[in-house]
């Protein structure tokens, strides 16, 4: 305790520079990257771990030490370089137009790479974990038929968020492995249809949405790399703590993020799709009252939560402007996607 309120204060020495950077997005003129500057070690996350090793990883991701004020490079192929400053939680944003065509950049799945340094003088018995870190964007290509925007909380894994005092969801969330995760049925095959389209040839973008902080980013990227989902940027959200006195959000994370991916690609239509169990169906149906002509769709997951289920009827009832779906699984949105040859 006494070493985080050290550091809270500029005073702790540094034991090892850590960047992570999180898959986000950008087109062939704009790049957005997102990362953190922490004093920490990478997690190890292993198939056969016991429950301790859970916990004890659950404790280090929640118990980070934000690098504040870290000088950051980044370095986009041979002509860009752009120089920032993490922030107070040692988050990074570069947000930043540019002449060169980053689309010439990508790699055969439309991900550019970034490379990224930590440029603050290492003080001695400071480690710097690597010489260089590697962030990733994705690019879509321009012949992609359409993206896909989903949600990850009982959409496509279980979490428990609408159990009774959230105990599933603390029991998923810190005492589960991650490799023990278990998708729900036929959701990384469907994505996976969705990423290929109609052609089977195209690149469909694919992007992660949750309301968990960022400190659980390698623990979800884990669990979707090794089940198997179409590789896509993660939007997770800021922690926000008891004595957080900065600005609340004027809209729900998921509302934002949305408005920001459709904004970004103007000329792409998307398919929405999230579950009954928290407030998609509010969010969703109002983002495709706004943008009709560019949501194809809308697919619920359907939850054991009468009171959602009834909630969420009621705001589904009667809205014509998009389809929109209570599915019980994979199947049922897999057909309707077939039958309107998105599949």
């Amino acid at each position: 305790m006494l070493k985080r309120i050290k550091k809270l204060f500029g005073k702790g020495k540094i034991d090892n520079v850590l960047i992570t950077p999180y898959r986000s997005y950008g087109t062939s003129h704009h790049l957005y990257l997102l990362g953190r500057a922490l004093d920490d070690v990478p997690l190890k996350i292993l198939e056969d771990q016991n429950i301790f090793t859970n916990l004890k990883n659950a404790y280090k991701q929640f118990n980070s030490y934000e690098i504040r004020n870290a000088k950051i490079r980044v370095k986009v192929g041979e002509e860009i370089q752009l120089q920032g400053t993490t922030n107070g939680e040692g988050y990074y944003l570069f947000d930043e137009k540019t002449t060169i065509d980053l689309s010439n950049l990508v790699n055969e799945e439309g991900w550019l790479t970034a490379e990224i340094f930590y440029e603050n003088e290492i003080a001695p018995n400071t480690t710097l974990v690597n010489d260089h870190f590697q962030g990733e964007l994705l690019i879509p290509e321009k012949n992609a038929e359409y993206g896909v925007i989903s949600d990850i909380d009982d959409t496509i894994m279980h979490t428990g968020v609408t159990s009774f005092l959230k105990w599933r969801l603390l029991k998923n969330s810190l005492l589960t492995n991650a490799y023990d995760r278990i998708p729900l049925k036929g959701a990384a095959e469907l994505y996976q249809k969705f990423h290929l389209g109609k052609s089977g040839k195209n690149k469909n973008p694919m992007f992660y949405l949750s309301n968990s902080p960022w400190n659980l980013y390698q623990y979800l990227k884990l669990f979707l790399d090794f089940n198997k989902f179409p590789k896509g940027p993660m939007l997770l959200r800021n922690f926000r703590g008891p004595f957080d006195q900065s600005l609340k959000p004027e809209k729900p994370h998921k509302q934002k993020e949305i408005i920001n991916i459709l904004n970004t690609y103007p000329e792409l239509n998307f398919i929405l799709i999230g579950d009954s169990g928290e407030h998609d169906a509010t969010i969703y149906t109002e983002i495709a009252e706004k943008y009709a002509e560019r949501i194809l769709a809308i697919y619920l997951r359907s939850v054991t939560h009468k009171k959602s289920m009834r909630r969420v009827q009621g705001v589904i009832d009667g809205f014509k402007s998009v389809p929109v779906l209570m599915v019980e699984n994979s199947i049922d949105a897999e057909a309707h996607a077939r039958e309107n040859g998105w599949i």
